[in-house]
């Protein structure tokens, strides 16, 4: 949308975020940097945290499929690692230490809440291949039906994470627009370490503007995206979640980046407030 005035832009904005008060399924991703320490420990209080916000949403009759990051994290703590290693074959064994330990704190947080998790882990190969996407869907289906919270992850020990046309998704803010698609989502919602989409990197410069909302992604848009997290933790950064939204948007899913370090942005999000960087899905705005 070009040269919308800020009139326009308000009343456009508000009337997408009154839609996504009423989204009913609803996929959330969650980054490495914002559920970890930075020795690469679980960060307990805020998983609990995130998976309070979670339940309120479940306990609202919602459908709410979460996306974690976290587990080579998670694995380079429990083998007590300070550097992420770079060979894949590291990675896939952290990953796999890491799932295990990252799915069972999950299970026991939303057990003491009185909800069931259940984990599925993806490939590329598993979204791509029609008959192996259709068992997906519907594995997703059964479980949302039953009141469960599936908990996705790439499957890194058989995916190779640096290599995005050879069978990974390479990160997960692609992995969760795969799966809002997959699902027919009504709203994806990714927690970030930062506030949402700026107009110049806050790091580097404090006072720059928080996009609220970006009705189109142009050229220009796309230039605010920094191409590395901040975190040595992840593998995701503000260009992949942008890369998201483009997918998100044309799949008729509205989007909206957010902090993860405060999990309470999810409810205020389902409940309308103008949070994060919000990405209406195409054709529900005036270009």
């Amino acid at each position: 949308m070009q040269n919308l005035d800020l009139t326009s832009a308000t009343t456009a904005e508000a009337e997408v975020r009154r839609r996504v008060a009423e989204a009913q399924r609803v996929v959330i991703k969650v980054g490495t940097s914002s559920i970890t320490h930075t020795n690469g420990r679980a960060n307990l209080a805020m998983l609990e945290r995130l998976c309070w916000a979670i339940v309120n949403e479940l306990n609202r009759e919602r459908e709410v499929i979460l996306v974690t990051s976290g587990a080579i994290a998670v694995g380079m703590g429990r083998l007590q690692l300070t550097e992420r290693p770079t060979n894949i074959r590291e990675k896939q064994a952290l990953a796999a230490v890491g799932q295990c330990d990252l799915m069972n704190i999950y299970s026991r947080i939303m057990n003491m809440f009185g909800h069931t998790v259940a984990q599925i882990l993806l490939t590329k190969d598993d979204i791509e291949d029609e008959l192996t996407r259709t068992n997906v869907t519907n594995t997703f289906e059964a479980l949302l039906e039953r009141g469960v919270l599936p908990i996705v992850n790439e499957n890194d020990t058989v995916s190779t994470l640096e290599v995005w046309h050879n069978g990974s998704f390479g990160d997960n803010d692609t992995l969760s627009a795969h799966v809002a698609r997959v699902v027919g989502a009504d709203l994806l919602i990714l927690l970030s370490d930062i506030d949402g989409l700026y107009a110049r990197d806050p790091r580097l410069e404090p006072d720059a503007e928080l996009l609220t909302f970006i009705p189109t992604l142009t050229p220009d848009i796309m230039s605010c995206a920094t191409s590395s997290s901040s975190s040595k933790r992840g593998t995701g950064g503000m260009r992949t979640k942008l890369l998201a939204a483009e997918m998100a948007t044309a799949a008729g899913i509205d989007m909206v980046i957010a902090n993860g370090n405060r999990p309470e942005n999810i409810t205020g999000i389902l409940e309308g407030e103008g949070l994060g960087s919000l990405f209406p899905r195409k054709g529900t705005v005036m270009e």
